[in-house]
């Protein structure tokens, strides 16, 4: 991933220094580590951030931070992925995970009673907690790894291509210098 597209979106340390509420977390979330951006912490940031947006309980972005901080990959890309689920993406996410852990659990799925409300979970928590959770899981991990792949070798990929760039480059000047 090119740094600097990533860089557009992320705040810096000093701009997050200035929110009050920021204070409160102390010194450590300003670490250097945490905030900068190559391969590892962005492909492992990616990772971390799309495992967690595919766990279905509350509090996905406190999940993303603490792994963050674990993993040592980037905080801010951490959080901002988790944030792939929000009250649109919800139910589409949950249901493909539950449907996944009903699978491996061998659970019938009963589709044409399945609806998204908060009044359905809570009467039906019951009974779709455990293959939510393992979907979630299972999901989390193999969309998390998928995006690590997709990050580490489009990273990896735009650096060579570069690196090639500078070698035809030199390679033309030092003709253009024999030929002078």
């Amino acid at each position: 991933m090119p740094k600097n597209t990533l860089k557009q979106f992320i705040p810096s340390p000093q701009e997050l220094r200035e929110f009050r509420a920021m204070r409160a977390l102390g010194e450590w979330i300003f670490e250097p580590n945490l905030w900068h951006l190559n391969r590892y912490s962005a492909s492992m940031a990616f990772f971390v951030g799309l495992f967690a947006c595919f766990l279905p309980i509350p509090g996905q972005m406190a999940v993303a931070a603490l792994l963050a901080l674990l993993f040592r990959c980037n905080l801010p890309l951490s959080v901002a992925l988790s944030w792939i689920t929000n009250p649109v993406t919800m139910p589409a996410i949950f249901y493909v995970a539950y449907q996944v852990g009903a699978l491996l659990l061998d659970l019938p799925v009963q589709e044409n009673t399945f609806a998204f409300s908060i009044e359905w979970i809570s009467g039906s928590l019951a009974t779709i907690w455990k293959p939510l959770l393992l979907g979630g899981l299972l999901c989390g991990l193999l969309v998390g790894s998928a995006g690590f792949f997709v990050v580490n070798m489009a990273w990896r990929w735009r650096v060579a291509r570069n690196w090639r760039k500078r070698q035809r480059k030199r390679r033309r000047a030092a003709r253009r210098a024999q030929a002078d």
